[in-house]
């Protein structure tokens, strides 16, 4: 007679090697994230006219929005590379959670604004590690928990 097979032994939660395969690879997606938003930032700069040069924006209101757009884009790639920094080396989600909030308040920006970028670093893994896959969505699970927690 065959003893029952117990799932248990076969399938479980991602180890720890995966919880920091997944720590580094979101790390690696936020720095990502935050260079394109420093390209987007660097891009706008440049339409912007020079004290001499009258350039493709001569209408003041239409200067002062790139002008916003360029410093919020460059605002929200320093806070995507703080936040990797933070979340590169894994740990505790509640400690991530607060790190993270404590970033974006020194920057002056909402934390619920990282939300977005982490689900999408949680989907853009370049990896072919279905643990690590899985162990990032269910880390960023915990990190928006958190986060949602921590704000109510």
């Amino acid at each position: 007679m065959t003893e029952p097979m117990v799932i248990e032994e076969y399938f479980g939660a991602p180890g720890e090697d995966d919880l920091l395969n997944a720590a580094a690879a979101l790390a690696q997606a936020l720095r990502g994230f935050a260079a394109t938003e420093a390209q987007a930032a660097a891009g706008l700069r440049a339409c912007l006219p020079g004290p001499t040069d009258a350039g493709p924006l001569s209408d003041m209101r239409r200067a002062r929005a790139v002008s916003l757009a360029a410093a919020e884009a460059a605002s929200r790639a320093a806070l995507l590379l703080e936040a990797a920094e933070i979340v590169g080396p894994g740990g505790k989600a509640a400690a991530i959670a607060e790190r993270l909030a404590e970033a974006a308040k020194r920057l002056g920006m909402n934390v619920a604004g990282l939300v977005p970028a982490l689900r999408a670093a949680a989907l853009s893994l370049p990896t072919d590690d279905a643990s690590a896959r899985i162990a990032a969505a269910i880390r960023v699970g915990e990190l928006v928990g958190a986060l949602e927690k921590g704000q109510g």
